[in-house]
Formats: C-alpha cells, structure tokens, sequence
C-alpha cells in the first residue's frame, strides 16, 4: 500500500524554523534539544535553508536595540496574524524573525537619524524610497542596509541584487559597498548584484558611477571638502556599460539595450534567457524560488534556453523546457525537481 506523502507550505516551515532559531540562540542547547533539532534539520532539505536565512535576520534584529521597545513590539503584533503561533508563549518573536524573511515589508527605523535594514524574501522584489529622494529597489532574497547621512549617503548591499535610481546631490556621494568593491555615483541609476564569492557585477542604465576596490576606499577618506572620493578610482562605468571584479583588472564591458533590457526585466517580475547553458539557467530560476533544481544527466546541461519567464511561474519555466528541449520533468516525493534527458 503506497503511502501519500504531503508537503507543507513555506510558511507552515518558516513558522517551525523561526522557533528553533529562537531556542538556540536563546539559552545553550541540552542533548535531547540538539538531538531533536539536527533531527528536524534531516526531515526536509527546506528546514536547513529556512534556518540559516531566519538566522541571519535573527542576528541582525541584535543591531536594533535602540529602537523604541513599543513601536518594536507593536511591529511584531502587526505581523504575527498566524493562528498557529498566537498561543504560544514566544509567538510574537517568532514573529520578529519572521518579519523580514517572509513578509519582507517593514523596515527599522532608529529615531533621530535615516539609518534602515532593508529585506526580501525568495521570489520578492520591492521598491524603497529613502530620505534623500532615491529609489532603491531589491531583488529577491536580498539585504540592504542604507545610512543617509548630512554628508555622505552610505549604501550596504550584504547579500542579493539591488537597483539604484540615485536623487542628484554633487555635495553628498552615494556609495554603495557590496563585497569587495565600492561603487559611487551622484545622480544616476545602475544595478548592483553581490555573488556568493562576495565578487561583484555592476551594470548602469543611466549616468556614469564610479568602481574602487573596498580596501582601497578604507585605506583613505571617504570625501575630500567637494564631496569626491580621493581614494584612487579602478573604473569608470558609463551608461550603457556593466563592471565586473571576478578578475582583478575590473573589465568594462559594453552592453546592448536588449541585453540591458533583459538585466533589468527582474523589475517587471521576469527572467530573460538567450541561448544561455541549461545549467545556467536553472541557477538563475533557483534565485526565485525555494524549489531545488537536478540535471540528472550532465549531457543535458548545455543545451541552449531562451525565452522571457515569469519569476513567480516555475511551472512554465519548466513547460518551456520540455516544449523546447528533449528534456522530461519529474518531481520526487521530498520536493526535488528533476530534469531527465528524453529518451
């Protein structure tokens, strides 16, 4: 007799991961607790992801000490309308953790200053106007952390992609620090993407910015008495153009308007592919959503994809593939989606 396995819900995860990251961290773990939380990790490979997320938002709620208790615990009540945690005792800071990762639409403000930590979630992309009048809007699962300040405007990009359409102001640089470059513009818009090896990729749509090595920046002021960076500039990147500094000569590269185009077409909710390998593809879909992606053939991984997707509609990504390609989808029971070759 075959037994019918169900998959629960993002949130129904997200709900149990938030209260495990609030176990331990809140007090050192017994034996039995450890033990049944590395169990709990084993049971799906969603619940791992899910804490190590939550466990990065936890970490950062540490940095908001200042703000007013109330309006911190009356944020948390606004968020925390899920029936199945009201009654617990600790719900309302599950509910903090939660705020960010899965609602992903409040931001802490400290009183007396434009100091914010901005977030999304998988599959989310918000826009976020700051104090000086500029426009920053995040991709998905992102982090931002913006200072505005009197003299300089100091942007954090600490995991994601971003896009900034910055207000003109020559007297106060925006600088955007994302691994291991710093990026500088006056009044501009360019997009800013951080990868896990903390390289960088910048592409400008308008205007002109500036790109330096982060130790550099730290090796001197950030502004002379005119506002400019004295620190020695690597690059200049104009419209029209995209950086990288996966290699240590930062090349500049042009880029098309279709190719811009298609960079940006992540604002509007969709994913652009020209002929790029499979295996590419399906790294890039992967950004926007918690299902996990297996090419069980290698010989199937660079075969050419094109097309424009939605970010919210894995299910057409994956119709095209086997519209489009000799290729056959199937789904494991724990939530795998593999990609077979057909035969």
């Amino acid at each position: 007799m075959s037994e019918i396995v169900k998959l629960r819900t993002r949130a129904q995860i997200d709900e149990e991961a938030a209260l495990w990251v609030w176990r331990m961290d809140s007090a050192p773990a017994s034996g039995a607790q450890s033990q049944a939380f590395e169990s709990w990790l084993r049971q799906d490979p969603r619940h791992r992801r899910a804490v190590e997320e939550l466990s990065k938002v936890w970490s950062a709620l540490d940095g908001l000490a200042e703000v007013n208790r109330g309006e911190k615990i009356a944020t948390f009540i606004a968020a925390a309308r899920r029936p199945a945690l009201r009654n617990h005792r600790l719900w309302w800071l599950a509910a903090a953790a939660l705020l960010l990762f899965a609602i992903a639409s409040t931001d802490w403000l400290r009183k007396g200053s434009e100091v914010q930590t901005l977030a999304t979630a998988v599959g989310q992309h918000r826009d976020v106007t700051l104090a000086d009048g500029s426009i920053v809007t995040l991709n998905t699962n992102t982090i931002v952390e913006t200072d505005v300040g009197r003299s300089v405007r100091q942007i954090y990009l600490r995991k994601g992609e971003a896009h900034f359409a910055v207000a003109h102001d020559r007297l106060r640089p925006f600088l955007v620090h994302a691994g291991d470059a710093v990026v500088r513009a006056v009044g501009t818009e360019f997009e800013v993407r951080l990868h896990t090896d903390q390289h960088v990729e910048v592409v400008v749509a308008e205007g002109r910015v500036e790109v330096q090595p982060e130790a550099a920046a730290l090796q001197s002021p950030a502004t002379d008495a005119r506002g400019r960076g004295t620190a020695a500039i690597v690059r200049a990147v104009s419209a029209g153009q995209q950086l990288s500094t996966a290699t240590a000569d930062y090349p500049v590269i042009p880029v098309s308007a279709a190719q811009l185009s298609s960079d940006l077409a992540w604002r509007e909710g969709a994913i652009v592919f020209d002929r790029e390998p499979l295996s590419e593809a399906i790294a890039e879909v992967e950004r926007y959503t918690d299902a996990r992606i297996v090419v069980s053939d290698p010989r199937i991984a660079d075969l050419p994809v094109g097309g424009r997707f939605r970010t919210d509609d894995l299910q057409g990504f994956l119709d095209g593939l086997q519209a489009a390609l000799p290729v056959a989808i199937r789904r494991s029971p724990d939530g795998l989606v593999y990609i077979d070759s057909r035969r």
